[in-house]
Parts: C-alpha cells; sequence; structure tokens
C-alpha cells in the first residue's frame, strides 16, 4: 500500500468555497486548544482567571493590530480552552462599513487552495505560530503545563458576519462567554 495517498489523508475544508476572505469583512472566529485541553486559566464565579499562559496568549492577540496594519480585533476573549474574536479586515478606502459585508459578494481566489492570500488565513497561523514558540518557552523556563503534541487544533471555526445585527448578537456572546462556561460545548469538566 502506498503511504501516501491522497484519498485516506483528505481533510475537508470549512472555508466557505470561493469566498474572498481578504475582502473588507468582520469575521467571528474560534480557535481551541488541542484535546480542548484548559491551559489558560480557569472560570470563576463567571469570570475568567487568567494563569501566565492566558497573559501571554492576550499579548499576543493584542499584537495583531500591530503586525497586521490593515486588519483589526475588535472584541476577543481567551477562555480556559480557546479564544473567541471578531477580526475585521480594514481596506485603505475611507468611508468602508467595517461590521457588514455588503451584500455578501463573493470573489473568485485566482489560485485554487483554502483562500489564498487571506489575511484571516495568514492571520490565525501567525497567532498560532507565536503563541506555541513562546508557550514552549514557558515549558521550559517557567515551568508551564506542557501540551500534547501542538498547543492548537489543526483548524479553525470561522464565521462571516453579515450585519450589524449579528455583528452586536456576537460581540455581546463573547463578553457573556465567562457566565455560560458551563453550558459551552467547549468545556469539559
Amino acid at each position: 500500500m502506498n503511504r501516501y495517498d491522497p484519498d485516506i489523508h483528505h481533510r475537508r475544508s470549512i472555508r466557505l468555497p470561493g469566498y474572498d476572505y481578504s475582502q473588507d469583512c468582520a469575521y467571528f472566529i474560534t480557535i481551541c486548544t488541542q484535546n480542548r485541553e484548559c491551559l489558560f486559566g480557569r472560570i470563576e464565579n463567571n469570570n475568567v482567571i487568567h494563569n501566565q499562559c492566558g497573559y501571554m496568549i492576550i499579548k499576543w492577540i493584542n499584537e495583531i493590530n500591530d503586525k497586521f496594519r490593515h486588519t483589526k480585533i475588535s472584541s476577543y476573549i481567551v477562555m480556559p480552552n480557546h479564544v473567541h474574536a471578531i477580526v475585521v479586515n480594514e481596506s485603505v478606502t475611507v468611508g468602508a462599513d467595517l461590521c457588514v459585508c455588503p451584500g455578501h459578494e463573493t470573489k473568485m481566489p485566482t489560485e485554487q487552495g483554502e483562500h489564498i492570500g487571506s489575511p484571516l488565513h495568514r492571520i490565525v497561523q501567525w497567532f498560532k505560530t507565536m503563541t506555541t514558540n513562546e508557550y514552549l518557552r514557558g515549558i521550559k523556563t517557567l515551568n508551564w503545563k506542557p501540551f500534547d503534541k501542538r498547543l492548537w487544533q489543526r483548524n479553525y471555526y470561522e464565521h462571516i458576519i453579515r450585519d450589524d445585527g449579528e455583528y452586536n448578537r456576537i460581540s455581546e456572546y463573547i463578553e457573556n462567554n465567562p457566565m455560560t462556561w458551563e453550558n459551552d460545548k467547549l468545556w469539559i469538566k
């Protein structure tokens, strides 16, 4: 049997086929730790109590705004085993509506593959790399809890925010996430 069989190792993309993720729009993303392991703190009295690892994750989220100049994180929360954020792609065009995807038109990518050239994909990839590298240094020098093979799950969840009402609902969900922790599908006892 051939060790590389594309049919065996095919991974289905969860991205919207043909959608141009580089256009001005807001996206709700969720990035989970591998095996949903609680590495960044705990929930106590409906509040997130971050540990050193959690504060490190917050630091790198805030760095996104400096690293990617046409992108901003408008809302986020670092939970014990995942991160929720609203990522807004901003163009240099003055007066762009940043909370919605006007008409949610799709532009076809010029290359095949998972939204080639997408700022969203590059942002998540950069964030995972930076946080994993710093977490590994923390394991070696600060005695942080080791993780199983990788810090983050392979992929991430993404939702295109289509209007202001949806943007407001998602912002509220992010803000209230610690209060609904025990009902969250990402919660592990």
